[in-house]
């Protein structure tokens, strides 16, 4: 009832990296053919025939169909169906994610149930070619003020 009141840790005043957010989605009974790339979350709820490099999560709901050569991402998260290949620093296969195609990546989660019919090579690190993408996260943080010098005369 009667307790010493905590001064925020300076760890707590720092600027925090943005919370990964979904902020385009494909909805169920779209179909799409073509090429997405770009900054951001995405999630696919409808059939997608393409390649996909994009700095940010993508999210293959349960509905979600997706036929490429190539998906790069920072996070990709399977409950539909992928056929074709994923590059990502992080890849979850949910029970009922369904993958034919090799996966590349430095963190990996499976549920049971979940299917793969093709090779995991896990790397210590990975470079997903979005260099010319440019990160949201660096952006932001290079548009913050900059506390003026402390001018003592």
């Amino acid at each position: 009832m009667f307790r010493k009141r905590e001064e925020p840790s300076l760890a707590a005043l720092q600027p925090q990296a943005p919370i990964e957010r979904i902020n385009s989605v494909l909805g169920a009974g779209i179909n799409w053919k073509g090429s997405l790339s770009g900054s951001g979350g995405l999630r696919i709820e409808g059939a997608f025939d393409g390649d996909i490099a994009l700095r940010g999560t993508v999210v293959i709901g349960e509905g979600g169909r997706v036929t490429c050569e190539q998906i790069r991402a920072n996070t990709v998260i399977v409950a539909g169906m992928v056929k074709g290949n994923i590059t990502a620093e992080k890849v979850e296969i949910r029970s009922t994610g369904r993958v034919w195609g090799d996966v590349v990546t430095a963190a990996f989660a499976t549920e049971e149930g979940a299917f793969l019919r093709g090779q995991i090579r896990m790397e210590e690190s990975i470079d997903l070619g979005l260099d010319s993408i440019p990160d949201p996260t660096r952006v932001a943080a290079e548009n913050l003020p900059q506390s003026a010098p402390n001018k003592s005369e």
